[in-house]
């Protein structure tokens, strides 16, 4: 699927690959830039336009014996989905976190009941931060 992005006034065309579908619409994989900048920004709205909001692939699992989510990438946590005590299902989003000005949707690689979330909105992490964990 290719995608036309812009950064910084500067537009870009970049192929995304489909992974698979979720409940909450297409997980991306990875993505590469292909270094062509295109004429003119594209316009809101039209079909080659960026979902507004991506689920980030569901972050690496398990930290000794716990499960755990942990952060996709360095950024902010902007907004908890989730609470103790909730049952979520597999790509169920829990968190969403910014960087550089982008929302990232972090979703749960497992079905379970979380246990403690780690983290606040407002709060900085690091990519591999332990943000949730599940009983």
């Amino acid at each position: 699927m290719k995608l036309r992005i812009t950064v910084e006034g500067k537009t870009y065309e970049v192929d995304v690959e489909v992974l698979e579908e979720g409940p909450h619409g297409p997980l991306y994989g990875s993505t590469s830039v292909h270094g062509s900048t295109v004429a003119g920004p594209s316009s809101p709205g039209s079909p080659e336009s960026p979902p507004p909001h991506v689920a980030a692939p569901p972050a690496p699992v398990a930290a000794g014996s716990e499960l755990v989510v942990k952060a996709p990438i360095v950024g902010t946590v902007v907004q908890i989905k989730v609470a103790p005590g909730d049952t979520v299902a597999v790509n169920q989003v829990l968190l969403v976190m910014e960087a550089m000005k982008m929302e990232t949707n972090v979703a749960s690689p497992l079905a379970g009941k979380v246990k403690t979330i780690r983290v606040s909105p407002g709060d900085a992490v690091k990519a591999g931060q332990v943000l949730v964990e599940f009983e």
